[in-house]
């Protein structure tokens, strides 16, 4: 099953389930999301790729109620999640579409993704990467808060065994627990510092690890 079909799948009960699936929830959004608020000047326009329900933008909404967001997901039943989420919202706009194929047209400030670029393959990445900075002026800004896997094959397997032991025993239902697994299939995680030189090598000026806890990291990249 494709990508698109298991967001679909899951798009009614995905938010109900987040904080149980984030064991560190609060930090990975909030904390890291008020952090960079706090250093940045308002952006005009806000992309969010992968933005399925809308939850990483309803962190940044609530810092720039008057900001334009553009929310794009290759799933539209996620996004109908997001349009009840932000109705009656004007400056938020939604697009159907895969990411890695294009970019909505226009320059803007902030570019930011969910647990949603770890599904690529590195090659893609690559190339996400390098549109992503064509798409920014200078001093703009991608963060990316995903999932990444542990340098070393030993760390990353006791990471991976404490996760999913945390799931277990987190009152998810068997059905939930069999969906991830489902979806973990399509994961391709690389990990924190393999991206940073990705992103290195896409020219962005300064990149840096924000936030960092087990599976789930915050990389900020100024360009």
């Amino acid at each position: 099953m494709d990508i698109q079909k298991q967001f679909n799948l899951v798009a009614g009960e995905y938010d109900k389930n987040r904080r149980k699936f984030i064991p560190c929830f609060d930090d990975f959004y909030c904390g890291t999301t008020n952090l960079i608020a706090y250093n940045i000047a308002e952006p005009k326009r806000v992309l969010d790729l992968g933005a399925g329900t809308g939850l990483l933008s309803q962190f940044w909404v609530q810092h720039y109620l008057t900001a334009e967001f553009v929310l794009v997901d290759i799933a539209d039943e996620m996004l109908d999640v997001a349009r009840k989420r932000f109705a009656g919202m004007d400056n938020v706009t939604y697009q159907v579409l895969n990411y890695t194929n294009e970019l909505p047209c226009g320059n803007f400030d902030v570019i930011a993704s969910a647990l949603s670029i770890h599904h690529l393959e590195d090659e893609d990445k690559q190339n996400l990467f390098a549109q992503i900075y064509d798409q920014l002026p200078s001093g703009g800004l991608f963060v990316n808060y995903d999932q990444f896997c542990a340098e070393q094959p030993e760390m990353d397997q006791w990471i991976n065994s404490y996760w999913e032991n945390q799931l277990v025993h987190s009152g998810l239902t068997a059905h939930d627990i069999a969906l991830w697994r489902e979806r973990k299939k399509l994961d391709r995680e690389c990990s924190v510092e393999q991206e940073i030189a990705m992103l290195e090598k896409a020219q962005f000026k300064t990149v840096q690890c924000v936030y960092s806890c087990q599976k789930f990291s915050v990389i900020v990249a100024v360009k």
